[in-house]
């Protein structure tokens, strides 16, 4: 009970630093760093850091390769469906689509990893009636959240494809950590993730190539943001999100992906000073009572 109780704590204050990321994404663009440099410096810090760690403190138990070359197989899945094509096609997205389009799709993930799950686990993962209710009616809410009252949407086949393909790689990701959080340790599973996130996000410096400088880099402005989003969006909360999917399945935790919106409305009313709508409250609302009846039995 205590460890579940932590599991639903953990899962919260990630997606709630998830949802804050925005901010800081928003300084290192405004200093001219595109989507695809942040994405590697965060990558990068956040190897780095998690590789000296394990040298100094796991040393004994440090491994560099998985047991077999079918879970190397999932680990490099793994770093591009949670890394590299996950963070494209997010951002791909939004250059021919919309942002409120954009969240939409992306946000529903949950549902496509309860689809998921329930195909390829037939056996050990039965859903009842009250967690796909649940599920659906806490993706609802996300919906009413993000279209806060503004009930048009603006249809793009590339755009809209393109923040499918997000959806789906975030729903496979968390299919795939199920596999392998029993056999390895999250520091193993997150350093590889971030490793091979770093290794298939390459190519597209081969059609897009340019990166910042030193002295861009460690200027104060854009070496504290970075720092907030490698150590702690991507080093700290990777490792958390491994262990709260192993600890409360993957489609309790993803459900969680639902408050990211909620979490990010919240920032922007605190530092933005952005309205709070009767429409956030009540998809607030629906959203919580969602996640309620998704986690019973």
């Amino acid at each position: 009970m205590e460890k579940t109780f932590l599991g639903h704590f953990l899962a919260f204050l990630t997606v709630a630093i998830w949802g804050s990321t925005f901010v800081f994404t928003k300084m290192l663009l405004l200093h001219g760093l595109s989507p695809a440099q942040i994405f590697t410096l965060r990558f990068i810090v956040a190897y780095l850091l998690l590789l000296a760690f394990e040298l100094v403190t796991r040393w004994q138990s440090f491994r560099l390769f998985s047991a077999s070359w079918r879970d190397e197989l999932v680990m490099f899945l793994l770093g591009i469906t949670g890394g590299s094509i996950y963070f494209l096609t997010e951002n791909a997205a939004m250059l021919y689509t919309t942002a409120t389009n954009t969240s939409l799709i992306v946000c529903s993930c949950p549902l496509f990893a309860m689809l998921l799950v329930a195909v390829a686990y037939r056996q050990s993962e039965r859903f009842t009636r009250v967690q796909v209710v649940g599920s659906l009616l806490a993706c609802l809410g996300m919906a009413v959240v993000v279209l806060n009252g503004r009930f048009v949407l603006h249809l793009s086949p590339i755009g809209d494809m393109l923040a499918f393909g997000a959806c789906l790689c975030w729903a496979v990701y968390s299919l795939l950590m199920k596999s392998v959080t029993e056999r390895y340790s999250v520091f193993f599973i997150t350093r590889k993730v971030f490793f091979y996130g770093l290794l298939t996000i390459l190519p597209y410096y081969i059609v897009f190539p340019g990166f910042p400088t030193m002295e861009v880099i460690f200027s104060s402005e854009v070496l504290w943001n970075l720092l907030f989003l490698s150590v702690v969006a991507s080093m700290i909360c990777f490792l958390v999100w491994s262990w709260v999917i192993h600890q409360l399945g993957a489609v309790v935790a993803t459900n969680w992906v639902y408050f990211n919106p909620i979490t990010t409305i919240i920032f922007a009313w605190w530092l933005l000073h952005e309205q709070i709508t009767l429409w956030f409250l009540l998809g607030s609302l629906l959203i919580i009572v969602g996640m309620i009846l998704s986690d019973k039995k």
